[in-house]
């Protein structure tokens, strides 16, 4: 046998391995791990990815591992999420394909890209991230999943970059990225360079995004205004009125109906391409967290990390329960969602921290936080 051959068949062989040892959990059982790594609301979000990750993972495998010819099983699918910053859409995608079935999954800033041949990252260099994520195997890469965070910034007229310097050009409309996605979102060959650095496609693979699932994700500040004032066009009397009430440009931590982003025409008025809207399976709208969930997720995450440090560095911290609804309160009025979290109490623990870690002759003691006046205070015993 020829050396490339057998390298190509060794290749293969781990790859079929690869997929055989994959781990296909139940859809209930997918939720079920979530709610185990820290996951906490958005319920039909996650329901909706965890069925679309176990079609994925059983597709793949019925067509490497059982034989079953691609063309009798259905394709695969691209999800869009819509939903507030700090809602959990790009966490419940590395939380469920990263962490739990193991499959390479690249988190792609959608906004460093541009059309090729202007300034910035060439599309095609999506699929670089995700190669490198599966250990440089194409194979492998060909089955994982792919995250356009910040996806709505690519709309038209919704890219404020600027570049400095003369000559520089730039495709600022991000619709010369929507047109370089459409053949990537279908099941298309993809020329991809090996390396990010350089724009040279003399070191490439080619790769078939057939069987790559992707997951775009975005705030889509302003859309909801958009649906209302297209709403209103159609409404007259009360139904006007209440458009008018709902449509606010200032508000971010929105909630999406399923009404507002399953309708093609309201993203082509936020300025993508409706045949790009297409090539997503399905539109999940993510809900800004109300504050119990909040408080969930501060307790079993912020909180349980930080109590871990202070811990090891010989403290105990007690937090009071009045100071957690301080902080949610505080995140839902800036509305920062989860992300926000973990600003106020690592803000106001920076000074106990700096006069107390590593030093190796202070002894071990209660590290207080409470709420007094209105405000976060910490007393250290």
């Amino acid at each position: 046998m020829e050396p490339n051959r057998k390298v190509r068949r060794q290749g293969l062989e781990h790859f079929i391995k690869f997929v055989r040892e994959l781990p296909c959990p139940s859809p209930q059982a997918m939720f079920q791990a979530l709610h185990e790594l820290g996951y906490r609301g958005q319920d039909h979000a996650r329901r909706a990815l965890c069925l679309m990750a176990y079609r994925h993972v059983k597709r793949i495998k019925r067509i490497y591992v059982d034989g079953v010819d691609r063309a009798e099983l259905p394709r695969k699918s691209n999800f869009l999420f819509v939903g507030p910053t700090g809602s959990g859409k790009t966490f419940l995608v590395e939380s469920l394909f990263g962490k739990i079935l193991k499959l390479p999954t690249a988190l792609v800033d959608i906004t460093t890209y541009s059309e090729t041949g202007y300034v910035g990252q060439d599309p095609s260099t999506i699929l670089t991230r995700l190669l490198h994520t599966a250990d440089e195997n194409p194979l492998l890469a060909s089955i994982g999943i792919v995250c356009l965070d910040e996806f709505d910034k690519i709309a038209s007229g919704q890219n404020n970059a600027i570049f400095a310097g003369a000559g520089t050009t730039k495709d600022v409309t991000g619709m010369g990225v929507q047109r370089e996605l459409l053949k990537m979102l279908e099941a298309s060959e993809v020329v991809v360079p090996l390396d990010l650095t350089h724009s040279s496609y003399a070191d490439h693979v080619v790769m078939s995004t057939a069987d790559i699932a992707f997951i775009a994700a975005g705030a889509f500040s302003g859309f909801q205004q958009i649906a209302h004032r297209r709403a209103m066009r159609d409404s007259i009397g009360f139904g006007r009125d209440q458009a008018e009430a709902l449509s606010d440009p200032d508000a971010i931590a929105v909630n999406f109906t399923t009404d507002q982003v399953e309708n093609v025409a309201n993203f082509q008025a936020y300025g993508f391409l409706p045949e790009l809207v297409a090539r997503f399976t399905r539109v999940v709208p993510f809900k800004s967290l109300d504050s119990q969930t909040l408080k969930d997720i501060l307790r079993s995450d912020v909180i349980t990390r930080m109590t871990r440090e202070f811990k090891l560095e010989g403290f105990e911290l007690v937090i009071d329960e009045t100071v957690l609804d301080h902080i949610v309160e505080d995140a839902i009025k800036r509305e920062t969602g989860a992300r926000g979290l973990a600003q106020a109490l690592t803000r106001n623990l920076e000074e106990v921290a700096f006069g107390a870690f590593g030093v190796t002759d202070s002894s071990s003691g209660t590290v207080r936080v409470l709420l007094k006046n209105d405000d976060i205070a910490v007393e250290i015993d």
